[in-house]
């Protein structure tokens, strides 16, 4: 998958988790808890979310990996590479 095609996949999940959200506003280094308002249990559904879709494994351990737009995409690319 392209850096594009990880963005769309992290940014239509977050949608599906918040609807709200308006994707054009998303900065890609700052964290989605900071500017998107999400709870420890929409994160969580995030990550398990991108793990359905993908078919990564995402350990526990990682997720702080996945706390920005930048951050997700660099380690999902190298999970899906």
């Amino acid at each position: 998958m392209t850096a594009d095609d990880l963005r769309n996949v992290i940014v239509g999940t977050l949608r599906r988790i918040a609807p709200e959200i308006d994707p054009s506003s998303i900065r890609p280094g700052v964290s989605f808890r900071d500017q998107l308002d999400l709870d420890s249990m929409d994160f969580l559904n995030f990550v398990l979310a991108l793990h359905d879709k993908l078919g990564v494994e995402i350990p526990e351990s990682d997720y702080p990996r996945l706390y920005t737009l930048d951050g997700a995409i660099a380690y999902l690319s190298a999970k899906t590479g």
